[in-house]
């Protein structure tokens, strides 16, 4: 992800300033940040919550899209606020997932009152992938639970309660994502899916909103970058 949202910053007229992974942990400062003007954090459950404040104290908007780290979240929005930051979280930079966002909640909304239908999620990420299920998938789930209130929790394995939402993970090979939302009953089924050729989407994503939080003060989300 960090290569590919530095050949789409830089196709944009952008310069990358820093550059930090696991390599050179060490340039990763609060004074080093301070030479941007946005960060984009990607790294991984075990560190995002400790490189978003880093951002904060060094007064730098950060877009964030490690996902599995969402326990700390209320702590980071606050601590966000308290430091006059700005953050923009999603689960999912490309464009056309979160348009699938905004069809799944209308599409939730319509098969509320249908009691004969179930649902259930699919994904399907590469086998380096380290969260299962993806923040995507879960990000589905919980839009599903808002509507149909029939469904109460999902849980990542295949369940027989029919107040589980069950999300079905698969990591084969290189594939950069897939997510299918399923509803069926005895007699039709209904399905949406989006399906990610390769990671050039979600880098774009990521760009076009550090581009959006530039001069911002607050907490954002994709939704706010792509009117929708």
């Amino acid at each position: 992800m960090g290569m590919a949202i530095e050949e789409i910053a830089l196709q944009r007229g952008h310069q990358i300033v820093l550059k930090t992974n696991i390599d050179n942990l060490q340039d990763n400062s609060i004074k080093n940040i301070q030479g941007a003007d946005v960060a984009i954090e990607f790294t991984g459950p075990e560190s995002a919550f400790d490189n978003v404040t880093k951002c904060f104290d060094a007064g730098v908007p950060v877009i964030c899209g490690s996902t599995g780290w969402l326990r700390h979240f209320d702590e980071a929005r606050d601590y966000c606020y308290k430091k006059n930051g700005a953050l923009l979280y999603a689960s999912n930079f490309s464009v056309g997932v979160n348009i699938l966002f905004a069809i799944n909640r209308i599409l939730a909304s319509l098969m509320a009152p249908h009691k004969e239908y179930d649902v259930n999620i699919t994904e399907i990420h590469h086998t380096q992938k380290k969260d299962a299920p993806s923040g995507t998938a879960i990000t589905l789930a919980e839009q599903v639970l808002e509507k149909v209130t029939r469904k109460k929790k999902w849980i990542n394995e295949k369940s027989e309660d029919p107040e589980d939402i069950t999300i079905f993970s698969d990591r084969i090979g290189m594939e950069p994502g897939t997510h299918r939302i399923h509803y069926h009953s005895e007699i039709d089924d209904l399905e949406i899916i989006h399906t990610a050729h390769n990671r050039k989407g979600f880098a774009k994503g990521a760009v076009l909103a550090a581009e959006f939080i530039h001069g911002k003060k607050g907490i954002f989300s994709m939704g706010d970058v792509l009117g929708i």
